[in-house]
């Protein structure tokens, strides 16, 4: 068993993560492979909370656009969340990874409501919680949940699980010779307006300390390596 460089973590995963290649919905297999990645660094001893998105089934910016309220729009985004933590809390149990679904809008008959010392309990004993519903409240991105439930959790850091390398100078998909930063601090990002998470979540961490390491999670071994301190992606520090 490796040496891990972290007790408790709180890692981010955004909707389109899981919708793979595909324009929108759930795939299956990626979700098997994150949870793969998952199983290796929770058997290394790592205690981890998890924050689902839900874009790959509704954006809440989207629909808004189609002409529902900002207010409906965004429920509609919380409770897709609640699909994809089920979606990976049955691929990590296919794996033998005890692991509960915690909710901030209560859904009695499928999940846990989110009581921070329930989720405390759990993580203590060893068990996955994947955060879902986001804040409970619309108008409040995923990114912020991760950023409050990291630090009601204690995690030491958050990994927030992307497509690309870690956090570019510009959109590297779209520009091929877009900079990657090893390290940045809170206020590089909200001052060059670099696309990593939200400014209130930015904020949230900064005042609160919390470094983020921005990764490709679907190369394999990456999330392992992070977990062991190694240097991959981008780490977002006080500087």
């Amino acid at each position: 068993m490796p040496d891990i460089a972290y007790q408790r973590a709180l890692l981010k995963l955004s909707g389109d993560i899981l919708k793979g290649n595909e324009p929108n919905g759930i795939d299956f297999k990626v979700v098997a492979r994150i949870a793969a990645e998952i199983r290796e660094s929770h058997l290394d001893g790592l205690q981890l909370g998890i924050v689902v998105g839900g874009g790959n089934l509704v954006r809440g910016a989207e629909v808004e656009k189609a002409g529902v309220d900002r207010i409906t729009a965004d429920n509609m985004g919380m409770l897709s969340t609640l699909v994809n933590a089920l979606a990976l809390q049955n691929a990590l149990e296919r794996l033998s990874v005890e692991t509960r679904v915690m909710s901030a809008i209560e859904v009695h008959e499928l999940v846990e409501p989110f009581i921070r010392r329930r989720a405390l309990r759990h993580i203590e004993k060893g068990r996955v919680v994947i955060f879902a519903g986001g804040t409970g409240n619309p108008l409040f991105t995923t990114d912020t949940a991760a950023a409050l439930r990291a630090s009601q959790i204690g995690a030491e850091i958050i990994f927030k699980g992307t497509k690309v390398d870690g956090i570019f100078d510009r959109d590297p998909v779209l520009f091929r010779d877009a900079v990657k930063f090893d390290e940045v601090s809170y206020m590089e990002i909200i001052k060059k307006g670099l696309r990593v998470m939200d400014l209130t979540a930015i904020t949230f961490c900064r005042d609160f300390q919390i470094p983020i390491v921005v990764f490709n999670i679907l190369k394999h071994g990456n999330f392992r390596h992070i977990v062991c301190g190694e240097p991959i992606g981008t780490k977002v520090i006080e500087v």
